[in-house]
């Protein structure tokens, strides 16, 4: 993008009043503005905060397909960026831009960057996080495989199951849960077994508000509901704690079928021969004619 004739008059003019703002937009909704300027600034309907304690390092830019990237540092304040948000994954792939402003005039701006946060540390009351660029999305494999099992996510608009239904989708209250990871649920009784497993759950109260995990295993325990997930939330859940979970698939076409009778959407290839077909050798006796492999 071309910096306008206006923020371009200001810059030949050889002294400036420039600074530079940054906006972070999380996943959960959240939109925090940082500059660093002495003064707090507004623009597009952000509030850029001059107490942040941010600051950005030099961004590498370029012509072609390179992932621009950069680093953001800053102290974590209670009131703004917390080691805890930090740590439960909030600010994980969160949208950054960052402009060069005028202060005396904040029309007069330049987009200098658009991308994502990656890789996160922290330590030191301060923190460090990875800028990457839209780019980064190119790297990222297209297209589809030829290969049994659905390729589709379960609810996508290739799937097209409706995950709000009532028979793919509960909230429950947390009984207890086990290092973040061990859940026993209360309400979902009427659900069969294995009904949530490899699906996702979702925190709806509490400290952990917002974060999601996917489910590794799902078993009831009479009126109870023992849920494992893979990992561990990265906040803390406790009882009476809200949550909602959704049934999973194990991307069969069976599955497909029986559990959600979308097998007219099913995105894989259920009768393709596996490997062990190549290793295929006649029959002593019977036909050896060809033919289909489905029975």
């Amino acid at each position: 993008m071309a910096v306008s004739e206006a923020l371009a008059a200001h810059l030949a003019a050889g002294t400036t009043t420039l600074c530079r703002c940054w906006a972070v937009a999380r996943r959960d909704g959240v939109t925090l503005g940082f500059t660093d300027h002495d003064n707090d600034l507004v623009f597009d309907g952000v509030l850029f905060r001059a107490d942040s304690g941010l600051t950005g390092q030099a961004l590498q830019q370029t012509t072609g397909l390179a992932v621009d990237n950069g680093e953001a540092l800053g102290a974590l304040q209670s009131d703004a960026v917390t080691e805890a948000d930090l740590v439960a994954g909030r600010y994980d792939a969160a949208e950054v831009r960052a402009w060069l402003v005028n202060w005396t005039n904040i029309a007069e701006r330049h987009l200098l960057f658009r991308g994502t946060i990656g890789e996160v540390q922290t330590g030191g009351g301060g923190f460090r996080a990875e800028l990457r660029g839209l780019t980064e999305s190119l790297g990222q494999p297209m297209g589809r495989v030829y290969q049994r099992h659905c390729n589709a996510r379960l609810g996508d608009a290739a799937c097209a199951v409706d995950m709000a239904s009532p028979a793919y989708s509960a909230e429950a209250n947390v009984i207890d849960a086990v290092g973040g990871q061990a859940l026993r649920l209360s309400g979902l009784s009427s659900y069969g077994a294995d009904w949530f497993a490899r699906g996702k759950l979702d925190v709806l109260s509490g400290a952990a508000t917002g974060l999601s995990a996917m489910i590794k295993s799902d078993a009831l325990d009479g009126a109870e509901r023992r849920i494992d997930l893979w990992q561990e939330l990265r906040a803390t859940l406790a009882a009476g704690d809200r949550v909602r979970v959704q049934a999973g698939c194990d991307k069969r076409a069976e599955t497909c079928k029986a559990k959600f009778g979308n097998f007219s959407r099913f995105r894989g290839f259920p009768h393709i021969p596996g490997e062990d077909w190549l290793m295929a050798v006649p029959k002593s006796g019977g036909s050896n004619g060809g033919g289909s492999l489905n029975r």
